[in-house]
């Protein structure tokens, strides 16, 4: 699926917030043009706790992805507000463009889980995701592969998977703590985690 050579989008999740330094490390040490999409990790999680409306939850916490956005950038990387291919390791502002395109519904079903695939469907790109989570379970049970796009998992958001199949769009999601599986990842490398196939 991966070729060392083509663009690839990674979602950073929020909860790697303490391991953005050795991640960008990784992702430069890949040689390969990266746009990060930042999870909303706490500041989404303050968002949650609050008696808002849907809409003003939904642009409240694509804010907090923003924030870890500029934190990201903040080690020494360049940020941007395009939807665009990067020509190297790019963090992604999110804000404006989901403001000017509003593609996704306003509800915690979408989080930075399925920004993150719309932005890897934009661009034609393949997409991995980072957690701190061995990869996708379903009742407890982990899936290597999924080719299911009605099944569910608390490990990504309720409509990450269901996007995915409904624009024939695979990605894999990895544990975000192994330097040995991120590396592995960005070369195409088999390593523990789960790959969600469409196309398979």
């Amino acid at each position: 699926m991966y070729s060392p050579a083509s663009a690839l989008v990674v979602k950073v999740g929020g909860s790697l917030f303490d391991r953005v330094d050795p991640l960008l490390a990784l992702f430069r040490e890949a040689g390969r043009p990266v746009l990060i999409v930042p999870g909303g990790g706490k500041f989404a999680d303050l968002v949650r706790r609050l008696d808002v409306s849907e809409d003003a939850a939904h642009w409240m916490a694509i804010a907090g992805m923003e924030q870890f956005s500029w934190y990201i950038a903040s080690h020494g990387i360049p940020a941007t507000s395009a939807i665009a291919l990067p020509a190297e390791v790019t963090v992604l502002l999110p804000y404006c463009a989901l403001r000017q395109a509003d593609p996704l519904p306003h509800s915690w079903d979408v989080t930075s889980d399925t920004i993150a695939a719309w932005v890897a469907h934009e661009l034609s790109a393949d997409l991995l995701l980072l957690k701190s989570v061995d990869g996708i379970h379903h009742r407890r049970r982990f899936l290597a592969r999924i080719e299911d796009p009605g099944l569910t998992s608390d490990d990504v958001d309720p409509a990450f998977i269901r996007f995915l199949f409904a624009h024939n769009l695979p990605a894999r999601v990895v544990n975000g703590r192994h330097d040995d599986r991120v590396r592995g990842a960005l070369r195409d490398e088999a390593v523990l985690g789960t790959l969600v196939d469409p196309r398979s």
